[in-house]
């Protein structure tokens, strides 16, 4: 039986097609979980896509946090069901309080569009469980406030924990510790600002992302839950 994942769709979300289709690549079923309803309609898996959330209005997430939706989506979270969040659905995730931190203008206040280079540095997350520790992955990103951060406290708890589950090779927005991308205490929530379901198709110029996705949907199994 293919997992079910769930795509939320706020108004401005742009990216939940392309997620719908590698996970459908992948064998995967992936349907449209609209912002207004206030359930995940049972699936197995969750992904918050990218896009402009309510238009990024006051700050990026901070309107979307408040959609029924997320209130199903944070208690799927809680009893342990895999939850994705990619650029923009990072920045939702930290609203809502699912992961630390907070996503901020890039350095140099430039919107980037550009593959980048990742290195895998977890796989004890529910995204990066059959990637290898050490692996450079290339993958596209697409964002103005991409910069991550958080206090110093909440680095090293990040850092000790091993929560940092990808880092840029070379930076490009000058997050903090050179963070891509992070999960919960749980390893079942993970945000990352690099776009996996870019990288789904050799026609994309990388398949790199693949193996995140196939990582996430591995964690979507009725019996992983």
């Amino acid at each position: 039986m293919a997992p079910r994942v769930g795509v939320v769709q706020f108004p401005g979300s742009n990216c939940e097609l392309d997620v719908i289709e590698a996970v459908r690549l992948l064998g995967g079923d992936a349907e449209i979980l609209w912002h207004a309803d206030a359930t995940v309609s049972g699936v197995d898996a969750v992904v918050v896509p990218g896009g402009f959330a309510h238009g990024d209005y006051l700050r990026p997430g901070a309107i979307a946090r408040f959609s029924p939706v997320m209130g199903a989506v944070v208690d799927f979270a809680a009893a342990g069901g895999p939850v994705l969040g990619i650029c923009n659905g990072f920045q939702v995730l930290t609203e809502a309080g699912l992961l630390p931190g907070a996503l901020q203008k890039n350095r140099g206040l430039k919107f980037l569009c550009t593959t980048v280079e990742l290195r895998v540095e977890s796989t004890a997350s529910v995204l990066t469980s059959a990637a290898q520790s050490g692996a450079v992955l290339r993958v596209p990103i697409n964002h103005f406030e991409g910069n991550y951060t958080c206090s110093p406290e909440v680095l090293a708890e990040l850092r000790s924990e091993e929560r940092v589950v990808l880092r840029y090779v070379d930076n490009p927005n000058g997050s903090v510790d050179d963070i891509a991308g992070i999960t919960n205490a749980g390893r079942n929530v993970v945000g990352l600002m690099p776009h996996p379901e870019r990288a789904s198709n050799p026609l994309l110029g990388s398949e790199d992302g693949l193996v995140l996705l196939r990582s996430f949907l591995g964690a979507a199994t009725p019996v992983a839950r």
